[in-house]
C-alpha cells in the first residue's frame, strides 16, 4: 500500500500518524512545496517577534519522518492528480503512484482587488518564509499598515510592532476579531493594543494602496478619506483553501474540497484534509470549511486512519481560537455569535472592564454549545469537553456551570465508565 500526501503540514503529521496507527508497513509519501519540514505556523509571529529562534518552529524530532518510514518531497510541488491512473505528478517532472491520497494543500492568502495592491512593498504572513522577509525588512522600515483585524492580522501587527515598527491595523468589520469572538471580547483585545501603542481602525478599509513614480508604496488611502503613510502593506484578512489542483482534477469542491464522513472525496481513495478540506461541523451538522490548527490535526488523523482502513467516521471539527494580546489571553470555541433573535439559543455573559476580565457561555437545546473567555481562561479545557462530548446540562448542573465555573463533577456518569475510551483524534485535540 502506497499513501501519498500532498502538502506538508500540520494535517500531514496528523495523517502520517492516523496511518501509522493502522498500518505499519505501507509506504507514506510527503509532497511539500516548502522547503522546510512540518512547521508550527502559529508560531511564526512569535519568530518575527523576535522572542523565539527556528529551532523552535518543529512539530515533531529530527528523526520523525525516517522514524516514520517516510518518505519526504522538499521543495516540491504537486502539478497535477489523475485519478483514474492514481497518480501524482510534480513540477520536478515526477509521476508518483498512489493506492490512497490526501490532499492537504491548506490555505493561501487573499489579497483583495484594491487599487495598487500588486507590486512591491506588498506582503502576507501566513508562512515561514513570508515571516523571514518581513524580519529581515522590520530594521528597515518604520511604518506599517496591516489591513485585516483577525488573528492574522494582528499576530503580524504586534509582532512588526515588537520589532520597533509603528503599526496601523484596520478593519472593514465594527470591531477586530469579528470571526471567531463577540463584540466585548473583541472591545477587550483592541483596547490592550491601543494600550500599547498599536492604533486600531474599524469599520473602514483600504480604498487604494498608493504608490511613488519608482513604484514604492506611499501610503493607504482609506474608506474615509484618511490617508496613512506607510512603508509596507501587510495584507492579513485571511486565507482561502488552496484547491486548485483538486477542482483541476474533477474533485467536487464548493468552498473547500467536499468530504464525507470519512473525509473521502468525490474521488475514490483521494481524502482531503485541513484548510482546504470542506468538513462536517460537530455543532452544526453542516460541511464548511474551518481554517485552524486543532481541526487541522484532527482532520488528517482522521484521514490517516481511514486510508489505512480504519472506516470510523470523523466526528466532525469545532471552531476554536486561542490567542493572547500583551498578556491579555483569550480564547472562544464553538458558537459564539448566534444568529439574532434566534430564540433557540440562550446566552450568559460576564463582563468586568477594570479587571480585563469576560466570559460568556452559550446553551442550546440544554447543552454548551460555544463560550467565550478573556483575562482568566484557566478553564478553558473544560469548558470544551462539554462542548465536544455534548454533554447534557439541565437544573442543577447547568446552574452551577453558569454560576461557579465547570467542574469534572457535572459530567455525566457514563463519561467515568471502564469502558468508555475517546477517539485518538479527539484525545490529541
Amino acid at each position: 500500500m502506497t499513501y501519498v500526501i500532498i502538502g506538508n503540514g500540520v494535517a500531514s503529521i496528523g495523517a502520517i500518524e492516523g496511518i501509522r496507527r493502522h498500518d505499519k508497513e505501507g509506504a507514506i509519501v510527503v509532497i511539500g512545496a516548502e522547503d522546510t519540514a512540518a512547521y508550527g505556523r502559529p508560531l511564526i509571529s512569535y519568530l518575527l517577534a523576535g522572542k523565539i529562534g527556528p529551532e523552535r518552529l518543529a512539530l515533531r524530532g529530527e528523526d520523525y519522518y525516517a522514524k516514520n518510514g517516510v518518505e519526504l518531497k522538499l521543495g516540491t510541488t504537486a502539478s497535477a492528480i489523475d485519478t483514474a491512473k492514481k497518480t501524482v505528478t510534480t513540477d520536478k517532472g515526477e509521476t508518483i503512484k498512489y493506492d490512497r491520497l490526501l490532499i492537504a494543500t491548506g490555505g493561501v492568502p487573499f489579497v483583495p482587488p484594491i487599487p495598487g495592491v500588486q507590486g512591491a512593498d506588498i506582503y502576507s504572513f501566513t508562512t515561514l518564509a513570508h515571516a523571514n522577509t518581513l524580519i529581515e525588512l522590520s530594521s528597515k522600515i518604520k511604518r506599517a499598515v496591516v489591513i485585516g483585524g483577525g488573528l492574522i492580522g494582528l499576530k503580524a501587527a504586534e509582532s512588526l510592532f515588537d520589532r520597533g515598527v509603528a503599526v496601523t491595523i484596520v478593519e472593514l468589520a465594527p470591531r477586530i476579531l469579528s470571526g471567531g469572538f463577540d463584540e466585548k471580547a473583541g472591545k477587550l483585545a483592541a483596547n490592550r493594543l491601543k494600550n500599547v501603542g498599536i492604533e486600531v481602525n474599524c469599520g473602514v478599509t483600504a480604498k487604494e494602496i498608493q504608490r511613488t513614480k519608482d513604484g514604492r508604496v506611499k501610503g493607504v488611502l482609506l474608506t474615509d478619506g484618511r490617508f496613512l503613510e506607510c512603508d509596507v502593506v501587510v495584507v492579513a484578512i485571511g486565507v482561502v483553501p488552496h484547491s486548485a489542483i483538486a477542482k483541476e482534477a474533477g474533485v467536487k469542491v464548493e468552498r473547500g474540497i467536499m468530504v464525507d464522513g470519512k473525509l473521502m472525496t468525490s474521488a475514490k481513495d483521494v481524502y482531503a484534509a485541513g484548510d482546504v478540506a470542506q468538513a462536517k461541523d460537530q455543532i452544526t451538522g453542516e460541511h464548511r470549511v474551518v481554517p485552524i490548527w486543532p481541526n487541522a490535526y484532527n482532520q488528517g488523523y482522521a484521514s490517516g486512519r481511514n486510508m489505512a482502513g480504519a472506516k470510523q467516521p470523523y466526528m466532525g471539527g469545532l471552531p476554536m481560537n486561542s490567542i493572547s494580546f500583551y498578556g491579555l489571553p483569550t480564547i472562544s470555541v464553538g458558537t459564539v455569535n448566534p444568529p439574532d433573535g434566534d430564540t433557540s439559543f440562550e446566552v450568559h455573559a460576564l463582563l468586568d472592564e477594570e479587571k480585563e476580565t469576560y466570559r460568556k457561555l452559550v446553551f442550546r437545546d440544554e447543552k454548551l454549545v460555544g463560550y467565550v473567555l478573556v483575562g482568566d481562561i484557566d478553564k478553558g479545557g473544560m469548558y470544551t469537553a462539554f462542548i465536544k462530548f455534548e454533554m447534557p446540562l439541565a437544573g442543577e448542573a447547568k446552574d452551577k456551570l453558569i454560576n461557579g465555573g465547570p467542574e469534572v463533577f457535572l459530567w455525566p456518569a457514563e463519561l467515568f465508565d471502564e469502558t468508555w475510551n475517546p477517539e485518538p483524534a479527539k484525545a490529541a485535540r
